[in-house]
């Protein structure tokens, strides 16, 4: 073998071992960037935060791409992005190559660019432009992927900024502000955190979790504006609407609660796109009387599973099982994350592993989800990697 050959490949298997230690790159598997990427892979993107705000210290160096074999659900480092600040959460346009990241900061936030080169595996930069508020926790792509969608958490606020031919992002076509407050500490001004464009209703739907108000948006294509549709949902006064997650095929969406530490289970008009209640079920084991915090909400791609994350002393994901016509929830039961402020997750695109980004303590840990029961299986398979925050597929 030669010299070269084995300083990557001892270089390879040292990472795997250490992880990424703060604010360092490991070295980048360069060998393959020209091959094509098997079907047992897929290529994954870990958001992160790289400085210092309010509440967090962080000291990765940018957006970390790797690959997740799913025969396995072993996870391997590829490459880095370009330094980037605080890159804390992700979409991902795969027909068109691109990446879009936050840069949450607290002055005035940005939204940045990136073409994905190598089949997935490389990053370039392309530009940044202004998030119209503070820190930007959220982004989003519409269906046609020219418009990408953010929520600004520090000054609740959510824009709508057009994608140039080039994937270039051009100014910000609009910046809707949140008015309302809630009854919690938490909640003394609007802070939105989530929007997204339902894929059955084409309808944009935000949660603001400062409002207690889950806002309903028809986007116009032609001019990028955000026209309110009149059919705001309301959640449980104190609740904190943070994500939300539409079912694949029952026409239900399902919001998890930071502050009361619920989820609301709503069916979805499909007339107008407004939610109406069907059930309110705790992240908790009955009669805990702990803060849940939750972050974050997902469904496997059958909609009969679901999972959603609780922070604070918990770290854990609580299971749940998804009935197939009514769609309500049934407790299964809950996993520990084995790590602290289990952040965003994902569901690979097989269904077959579930990835938690634990921020905190600084892992990724890889979950097999038992097909029949939900349940979710430890692979032993544990990424050091420097607050991460925010995990998403190309797919």
């Amino acid at each position: 073998m030669k010299t070269k050959h084995l300083l990557f490949y001892l270089s390879v298997a040292l990472y795997s071992l250490t992880g990424c230690k703060p604010g360092l790159r490991p070295v980048e598997r360069a060998d393959s960037w020209d091959s094509a990427v098997p079907d047992s892979i897929k290529i994954m993107y870990i958001g992160t935060y790289t400085g210092k705000e309010d509440s967090v210290s962080g000291k990765a160096t940018g957006i970390y791409v790797y690959e997740l074999n799913v025969n396995s659900g072993k996870l391997s480092y590829l490459s880095s992005s370009p330094q980037t600040v605080n890159p804390s959460y992700l979409v991902v346009d795969k027909e068109n190559q691109k990446l879009y990241s936050v840069n949450e900061t607290g002055d005035q936030g940005s939204i940045s660019s990136f073409g994905l080169t190598a089949k997935g595996r490389q990053m370039e930069f392309i530009n940044s432009v202004s998030s119209g508020g503070s820190y930007p926790c959220y982004v989003s792509l519409d269906a046609s992927g020219k418009w990408v969608l953010g929520a600004n958490y520090g000054s609740g606020t959510i824009t709508v900024i057009p994608v140039l031919d080039s994937g270039k992002l051009g100014e910000s076509t609009m910046v809707q502000q949140h008015t309302s407050s809630g009854q919690s500490s938490r909640q003394d001004a609007a802070h939105a955190h989530f929007i997204l464009q339902n894929p059955s209703n084409g309808l944009i739907y935000s949660c603001d979790l400062g409002a207690d108000t889950i806002y309903i948006y028809r986007l116009d294509t032609t001019t990028g504006k955000l026209v309110a549709t009149g059919y705001n949902y309301g959640t449980i006064p104190g609740a904190g609407p943070r994500h939300l997650a539409f079912h694949p095929e029952l026409n239900l969406a399902y919001v998890v609660n930071e502050l009361n530490g619920t989820i609301e289970v709503m069916s979805v008009d499909s007339s107008t796109g407004g939610l109406s209640r069907k059930q309110v079920i705790s992240t908790l084991e009955p009669g805990m009387k702990s803060e849940a915090s939750c972050a974050d909400i997902h469904l496997t791609p059958t909609g009969k599973f679901l999972y959603a994350s609780n922070r604070g002393d918990l770290n854990s994901l609580a299971i749940y099982r998804v009935a197939a016509e009514t769609g309500k929830l049934s407790l299964i039961g809950h996993q520990s994350v084995k790590g602290k402020t289990p952040r965003n997750f994902v569901i690979d695109p097989t269904g077959k592993f579930l990835l938690v980004a634990n921020q905190n303590s600084g892992n990724v840990v890889t979950f097999k989800i038992d097909q029949e029961t939900g349940k979710l299986e430890d692979t032993g398979f544990e990424n050091r990697i420097p607050f991460p925050v925010c995990l998403k597929f190309l797919i």
